[in-house]
């Protein structure tokens, strides 16, 4: 029965909606698709979200990579805005292939043996 009881206490906890994102200065998306947003930078940069957050408050602007990241997602928003077709054709990941420098040029040729 106390199992049931405390059920019946935590699903109101989950039912609520996830509070309000802070400090979002250039996204513009709705509360429900940041998180997987974040995830899809952060795995086009390889890198871990304490790259352009601070650990504990991701609100803060302490961290100067994020106004570049910043400016970035408006480049790349730019970009895809001069597409009529409505869809994406440039990501983070389009230039970054996983490294947090643009990789702006091809790797070395090889010599063929």
């Amino acid at each position: 029965m106390r199992f049931f009881a405390t059920i019946l206490f935590l699903i109101p906890l989950y039912a609520q909606q996830p509070p309000e994102p802070k400090n979002l200065k250039v996204l513009k998306i709705p509360p429900a698709e940041l998180i997987p947003t974040m995830r899809s930078y952060a795995a086009a940069l390889g890198i871990k979200c304490d790259h352009c957050h601070m650990a504990r408050d991701f609100a803060s602007d302490e961290n100067p990579k994020k106004e570049i990241a910043r400016a970035m997602i408006a480049m790349a928003q730019d970009i895809n805005s001069k597409f009529h077709d409505g869809k994406v054709h440039v990501t983070c990941y389009t230039c970054h292939r996983g490294a947090t420098k643009p990789l702006t040029a091809p790797p070395p040729a090889t010599a063929e043996k």
